[in-house]
């Protein structure tokens, strides 16, 4: 499939040789990229912190926010502490790379985002083979600790919302690393993701890296977990040799609660609606509270672009890899947008 080039960020309308299309991809689930009060705070902290901050944050001169925004990111999950980083690719590979010695033992669970790899390490394409290797492993291997990667929200349905997959795997011989990037700022209460929902099936250790800057809207990284660990990781060369995240970044989100708030609640009324206003729900695989409805084949999104609609439609992460199609709902729709959208599907499949 080709690509479609675009000259601005893609809201909830992009527009295609001129022409008007309805947009329900990509990852912006709240829609505050193009929010013009989160783009005044940000703007108004580019002023102050400037558009980058290209020291260590080992300095001797060093900018309060990241350590004030660590302490509010842990509050936030409902962990020990957290440390930040400049994006969510960086913080996946900051983890592997910690754990890719001797002592340890990797393990990937299906669907892990290629962030989580230091090199091209089996992926289990099922949990059930992943448990026996699992099983196999700490009953001869006494000397490595095994280290299970996978992401929370794979859009399979596997693990979030209930990690019954999960639950299976001797999870108190087991250090977890789960990569949170679509359920940071979009899925629990207030946006805490899942790490105490993790973090209660009680794994030998949990670490949860993650992007920012999709439910939360920010170009960075960040990695949650126990203050020893977390704190090892800080004093690392990996760290300390890498420019962190923006300042602006690290003071918007500081300041955006109140917003997060209210785009999720309105959020969530667009997924009501969507669902709501649906012939067929059952056609898309969707998780609990998330945005995201994948759906097999081509044929829906060619209809719906026919209907001036675009969806996420292509090969990932590489060329090589199966076709993703989905749909994805943002905050910044309106609830027209989601009757358009309804009604083109409703007429479109049976």
């Amino acid at each position: 499939m080709m690509a479609d080039y675009i000259d601005s960020f893609p809201g909830r309308e992009i527009r295609i040789d001129y022409q008007k299309y309805l947009y329900f991809g990509g990852t912006s689930y709240l829609g505050l990229q193009a929010d013009p009060e989160f783009q005044r705070l940000f703007i108004e902290n580019i002023k102050k912190y400037g558009t980058s901050y290209g020291a260590s944050r080992k300095s001797n001169v060093q900018i309060a926010i990241f350590d004030e925004v660590e302490a509010y990111l842990s509050k936030m999950v409902g962990c020990e502490t957290a440390i930040t980083l400049s994006s969510g690719y960086l913080a996946g590979q900051f983890v592997v790379q910690h754990f890719s010695s001797p002592k340890h033992r990797l393990f990937y669970a299906p669907n892990t985002h290629s962030a989580l790899f230091a090199s091209k390490t089996k992926r289990y394409t099922t949990f059930a083979t992943l448990n026996i290797a699992l099983r196999e492993h700490l009953a001869s291997n006494h000397r490595q600790t095994a280290v299970v990667f996978l992401d929370s929200i794979d859009f399979s349905g596997s693990n979030y919302p209930g990690f019954q997959a999960l639950k299976a795997l001797p999870l108190e011989q087991l250090i977890l690393v789960v990569d949170d990037s679509h359920g940071i700022g979009v899925v629990g209460t207030h946006g805490e993701g899942i790490f105490k929902t993790v973090n209660a099936l009680k794994p030998k250790e949990l670490l949860v890296c993650c992007s920012l800057g999709k439910g939360l809207s920010l170009q960075a990284g960040a990695v949650f977990g126990l203050r020893e660990r977390i704190e090892r990781l800080r004093n690392s060369d990996f760290f300390g040799g890498a420019s962190p995240a923006s300042p602006a970044a690290m003071a918007t989100l500081l300041q955006s609660n109140a917003l997060y708030a209210k785009k999720r609640k309105q959020l969530r009324a667009h997924i009501d609606q969507f669902l709501g206003q649906l012939k067929n729900p059952d056609f898309f695989l969707q998780m609990e509270g998330h945005p995201a409805f994948s759906y097999a084949g081509s044929t829906l999104t060619d209809q719906l672009r026919k209907k001036n609609i675009i969806t996420t439609s292509f090969s990932y992460p590489n060329e090589a890899a199966s076709m993703m199609n989905r749909i994805i709902l943002s905050a910044a729709h309106t609830a027209d947008d989601i009757s358009i959208l309804t009604d083109a599907i409703n007429s479109s499949i049976s």
